[in-house]
């Protein structure tokens, strides 16, 4: 434990409370890793006397609250209580209601926990999980053309994390491993193109990873799995199957963190598939579709030089680009 007094910061809700923890961590990353932080969560606070113990406890801790409250009565009171006791309390919800409120013309509901209801968004995500686990790591090849992406990779290429997390935000995904001088399933011809996402790494950096991988379960760290040269034969197996499919999109998750990664692949499927408003609906994914002509002002991508590969004019595009076939 650090020398230093626990800093509390207490989240409370009408809800769950994630809402608000989730907000308080984000902010608190800006600030470094350190054990003397601490998200209590404190929700469902329905009435005044839960209202009252909580903000009592947050002045004898020292502790900061941020809370999320939709009910405009319950938010006013819990100011003025916090302004009774002296105690530092952040609306993270009240301002943007307000605006939205302004802005749209109507008023809110003002009801608890709307956004954890079990509707249709929810069962949807769930059929997502549940695909996705089912389809992980090349199983199940006959169903990678209802996936609505892809991912290719070699091991250790973070495509079971990024597969999982994209998951969640209700996207179907299959992902399927490259190995070396292993042909790829069939039924990736079946697949539209442009939900295929190819994952590349830095050779070091992916050795590292499975040198870590190799010494957690006991194996030694310099067999084939972890050795450099082994894996920049693997890096140009996939770059030449990459070259070979122009139209799949080739990601760089070198030093980019899960969350980092799946933001950039959601964007760009986002871009391609869902519909602009007054727009005609996005397609689903219903099997092979035909390469989609450069948009106009679409910059030409070119492929990355690797040690595995022969080396050509690069040049990134947001950690993302589109490989030219070899001439």
């Amino acid at each position: 434990m650090s020398p230093h007094r626990l800093r509390l910061i207490m989240a409370l809700s009408d809800a769950t409370g994630e809402t608000a923890e989730q907000c308080a961590k984000a902010a608190l990353a800006q600030f470094g890793d350190g054990d003397d932080l601490q998200v209590r969560v404190v929700g469902h606070v329905l009435e005044e006397a839960a209202l009252r113990s909580t903000l009592e406890e947050a002045r004898r801790l020292g502790a900061l609250v941020v809370y999320t409250l939709v009910g405009a009565e319950l938010r006013q009171r819990l100011k003025e209580l916090a302004e009774q006791l002296g105690v530092t309390a952040v609306d993270l919800l009240g301002p943007l209601i307000g605006h939205l409120t302004a802005h749209l013309g109507r008023p809110p509901l003002a009801v608890p926990g709307l956004g954890h209801e079990l509707d249709a968004e929810y069962f949807r995500r769930m059929a997502a999980v549940e695909f996705t686990v089912n389809n992980d790591d090349g199983k199940n090849p006959h169903n990678l053309p209802r996936a609505d992406l892809v991912l290719l990779g070699l091991s250790r290429t973070s495509k079971t994390p990024l597969s999982n997390y994209i998951a969640q935000r209700g996207f179907r995904v299959s992902n399927v491993p490259i190995i070396l001088d292993h042909p790829l399933p069939r039924q990736m011809e079946e697949v539209d193109p442009r939900r295929v996402f190819a994952l590349t790494i830095d050779p070091v950096a992916l050795m590292n990873i499975r040198r870590t991988r190799l010494e957690s379960i006991g194996m030694r760290p310099d067999s084939d799995y972890g050795d450099l040269r082994q894996i920049r034969r693997e890096i140009g197996y996939a770059n030449r199957i990459y070259a070979e499919h122009p139209e799949w999109t080739v990601v760089d998750i070198s030093r980019k963190a899960v969350e980092e990664a799946a933001s950039l692949i959601l964007e760009i499927w986002r871009g391609r598939f869902e519909a602009a408003p007054g727009g005609p609906p996005a397609p689903a994914p219903t099997g092979p579709a035909p390469t989609p002509p450069r948009r106009p002002g679409q910059a030409k991508a070119r492929r990355r030089p690797t040690d595995a590969a022969p080396a050509s004019p690069a040049r990134p595009a947001r950690g993302a680009r589109k490989r030219k076939p070899r001439s």
